[in-house]
């Protein structure tokens, strides 16, 4: 099997996003395949007993496991670096196989995070629960505060983690103000971009040291497959994320990384396109409901900030409250007709869901309440159906359920 110049970094690096989206970590077989191959084996065999070792010790380049080396996954590894802006990327089983991986293999006990109390569900219970388990403290933070940051800075504290925009309340983190704040004391930021993904928002070029991905979201797009990434600097992956990934073993399939590869190639076609129905859509539902949690309109606490970070659009997901709690969320979403009730995002569906008993019911009432997940409040990812066709829809769940 050949590389073709698409692996080549020194040649990549230079082509644009849209490029590198199609033709970034191509690697041709003797075949000549115009789509990227799909190598479905768990081992390699050897030409003789000194490559293998060569191999293993470190000392020579070749796969030797899919559990560490895949060519199909090594294609998507490169493809999302390159449009990450990152040196290297780990991809993984899934979007919360990639938070942990970030997470453990870099904190031990006696180690200290600060974490966005406005979280997925399941990265808070890494926060609030995984790590305590095994001696690292946490702290829960505003993350929309910037002076919270720096207050909860201990002597151990190790890493930054949060989400923006986050889940499900579409809190929006100044990347700049906390990756430079960070920096200046010694702490790692790792930050889950999984609401926007590359082609919106790159929080490496804010100063950003691991970015983390669901590329079971927008990377996919299409509600297809699991999947996650890690991505920072080659010392990161190889010296900190590896051994943790090539002995514990949160893999992601060749046949789901050739699925993201297919996905990455529309991207950013989708996100923006998807952003912008977002934003109409928004508009149009703010003024019937009780509170409306878009980064994109003026209403948004850190709407400037938002625009400013994603130039690009703001994304397809943003969230809404009903004044009649849990039950006349329920009936909106029961007079859904052409909206899906569904809890994944990024899908190239509009997809509604309720968060408090769905993706954030294993947290604490208290939880809820601090993040703001109320019993009124939906989550409405925007897909790519016409945004008239959305809109009439929401428009009669909404007028169904007494909005």
């Amino acid at each position: 099997m050949k590389k073709t110049s698409g692996t080549d970094r020194t040649v990549t690096r230079h082509w644009r996003p849209a490029t590198r989206a199609v033709r970034g970590g191509t690697w041709r077989s003797e075949h000549g395949e115009t789509s990227e191959a799909l190598f479905l084996t768990s081992g390699y065999t050897y030409d003789d007993a000194a490559t293998v070792a060569a191999r293993f010790a470190g000392e020579a380049d070749g796969m030797t496991y899919s559990r560490l080396q895949n060519p199909t996954v090594a294609m998507l590894e490169e493809r999302i670096a390159l449009l990450e802006g990152a040196e290297a990327c780990r991809v993984q089983a899934s979007g919360m196989a990639a938070m942990t991986a970030a997470l453990l293999c870099q904190v031990s006990a006696g180690d200290h995070v600060v974490a966005a109390r406005a979280a997925f569900g399941s990265c808070r219970w890494l926060v609030d629960h995984l790590l305590p388990r095994f001696g690292v403290e946490t702290t829960v933070i505003d993350s929309a505060v910037d002076g919270e940051w720096d207050a909860a800075i201990r002597p151990n504290t190790k890493v930054f983690f949060f989400e923006t925009p986050a889940n499900p309340t579409l809190d929006v983190v100044d990347l700049g103000y906390v990756c430079d704040l960070a920096k200046a004391r010694g702490i790692v930021t790792v930050v889950d971009n999984a609401f926007a993904s590359p082609a919106l928002q790159r929080p490496m070029e804010y100063g950003a040291d691991v970015v983390a991905y669901s590329a079971t979201k927008l990377m996919d797009g299409q509600g297809r497959v699991l999947a996650g990434a890690v991505c920072g600097s080659q010392q990161f992956v190889d010296d900190v994320l590896l051994p943790f990934q090539r002995n514990t073993g949160p893999n992601l399939s060749p046949f789901n990384a050739w699925v993201v590869l297919k996905g990455l190639e529309t991207l950013a076609m989708r996100a923006k396109a998807q952003s912008v129905s977002a934003l109409e859509i928004g508009k149009l539902v703010e003024p019937r409901v009780a509170r409306i949690l878009h980064p994109g309109l003026p209403s948004h606490p850190r709407h400037e900030l938002a625009v400013r970070q994603m130039p690009d659009g703001t994304g397809p997901i943003f969230a809404f409250e009903v004044p009649g709690g849990r039950e006349q969320a329920f009936a909106v979403l029961d007079a859904l007709q052409l909206v899906d009730i569904s809890n994944n995002i990024g899908d190239s569906r509009s997809l509604m869901c309720h968060p408090a008993s769905t993706t954030h019911a294993g947290l604490s009432a208290e939880a809820r309440t601090e993040m703001g997940v109320t019993e009124g409040l939906l989550r409405i990812n925007i897909g790519l159906e016409d945004v008239a066709d959305i809109a009439e829809d929401l428009d009669q769940a909404l007028s169904a359920a007494g909005l």
